[in-house]
């Protein structure tokens, strides 16, 4: 049986994907990289999840057109209706069958009903040295955030303007 924790899906980057340099885009890449979200996080909670935040996307490596894509997608941490899930991004050149990391990254996807409002996901079961750092690193992110938004709600004026 599939660990309802973890997908993987695996993508092959064609032309369309292309920015003006030949490589794949990066919004083109951001748009895959939600459907992973989506896909694992609905997988888990059995539910339909929505994107609530984005964390740490950086594009290490360019990607290039003709490469697999594969996309390694794992619950790392369950609030109440909340999911994070972590994806690691390798790309492998076909002819010569050689993979690199090219990025990771983070989202929060909220579990919803059939009115899109948020309820409660599964609980998550941590059960591996790695599902215990991968919490604890989320937890820490979880936190961090909450903390920016704090701090940055202390120095932001508000107009009309935003």
């Amino acid at each position: 049986m599939t660990d309802p924790r973890r997908l993987e899906m695996t993508v092959l980057m064609t032309p369309d994907m292309a920015n003006f340099s030949g490589k794949v885009h990066g919004g083109a890449l951001l748009n895959l990289l939600d459907r992973v979200a989506f896909s694992c996080a609905s997988r888990f909670s059995g539910r339909y999840a929505v994107t609530l935040s984005v964390d740490q996307v950086t594009f290490q490596q360019p990607i290039h057109v003709g490469e697999l894509v594969t996309f390694r997608a794992s619950v790392n941490h369950v609030g109440r209706s909340s999911m994070e899930i972590g994806i690691r991004v390798e790309a492998e050149d076909i002819r010569s069958r050689t993979r690199r990391h090219t990025n990771s990254c983070y989202f929060t996807m909220v579990s919803v009903d059939d009115d899109g409002r948020p309820v409660a996901a599964p609980e998550l079961k941590v059960e591996t040295p790695l599902e215990i750092k991968r919490n604890r690193a989320a937890e820490l992110r979880r936190s961090l955030r909450r903390e920016i938004v704090e701090q940055l709600e202390k120095t932001t004026v508000h107009d009309e303007t935003g």
